[in-house]
């Protein structure tokens, strides 16, 4: 089985901008620093291109086992394109026992293919933090925090449930000065016109609305009868009791031809009555086109 079989042909189209994405990434100097680490780690020299030495995993291989030795029990001879392939994953199992995230890992194809060297890269470092958090000498990577747990007793979690949090808000700073009891009388004053302020704290200011100049003049008490005049008719101004058309009038109102609340109201048809001169007490003309509503 050749190399060549593991290896993709030239990408195109989406995925090969997303591989050049990728490629985008890849910081040569992390490279620098990690064969430097590796190289003094493990006493080999990886080659002149860093992926291709590190292909076959025996490198990894050798590096967590000096990391933690016993890691990797076996390792295989790169003489077939699947010892290679079972090289990197003992050595991606071994670092994931050894504390690297599975969200950190690369893929075995990433760096047997080639398609991800970015990843493969970001592994290395996060196996350098991890290196560098156990107390190993690593140039590279950023030291992972300790976890720091914390136990309290059942009586001080009871009393924790009495305690609001600051995130809840606080009332410090808060203060009622100035505040006056529900109901109590507040005067209104002007500061503008030099009015000397109240003594007590029970008047506020014009900032707050005034019934300065209100007045109940020419009002009426409630259900007085107020008369309609029209001003343009020349009518005489009775009283403030008189309120002009602009709120009605029922002027030219009539009541001629209403009758009597309850009497009945009788119905004629023309066509068959020649008005209602001619009716008579019990009909119309004899015709019967006379009808009682009732």
């Amino acid at each position: 089985m050749s190399n060549a079989h593991f290896n993709r042909g030239p990408a195109y189209g989406l995925s090969a901008e997303v591989k050049n994405k990728l490629a985008q990434k890849y910081d040569p100097q992390h490279e620098r620093e990690l064969r430097v680490w590796i190289e003094g780690t493990t006493g080999r020299r990886i080659g002149d291109n860093f992926m291709d030495g590190l292909k076959d995993g025996v490198i990894l291989c050798e590096l967590i086992n000096k990391l933690q030795p016993g890691s990797v029990p076996k390792v295989n001879e790169p003489v077939q394109n699947w010892h290679k392939l079972e090289n990197i994953g003992n050595f991606l199992r071994a670092i994931t026992r050894y504390g690297v995230k599975p969200h950190d890992i690369f893929e075995a194809n990433d760096l047997f293919e080639n398609t991800n060297h970015t990843q493969v890269q970001s592994t290395l470092i996060a196996l350098a933090s991890q290196a560098k958090t156990k107390g190993n000498n690593v140039g590279l990577g950023v030291k992972y925090a300790e976890k720091q747990q914390r136990r309290f007793q059942p009586e001080k979690l009871r009393e924790g449930r009495n305690i609001i949090g600051l995130q809840m808000g606080t009332n410090k700073f808060a203060s009622q000065q100035g505040m006056t009891a529900y109901g109590t009388r507040r005067h209104l004053y002007d500061p503008k016109l030099g009015t000397d302020q109240p003594l007590d704290q029970a008047t506020i200011s014009l900032q707050m609305g005034t019934n300065k100049g209100a007045s109940q003049a020419g009002m009426t008490a409630p259900g007085t009868k107020r008369q309609i005049f029209e001003p343009a008719l020349g009518m005489e101004h009775c009283d403030t009791m008189t309120i002009g058309l602009q709120m009605g009038s029922n002027k030219g109102a009539s009541q001629t031809g209403m009758t009597v609340y309850g009497l009945p109201r009788q119905v004629y048809d023309p066509k068959y009555c020649g008005g209602p001169e001619l009716l008579g007490l019990d009909g119309c003309d004899g015709h019967g086109g006379l009808y009682n509503s009732q």
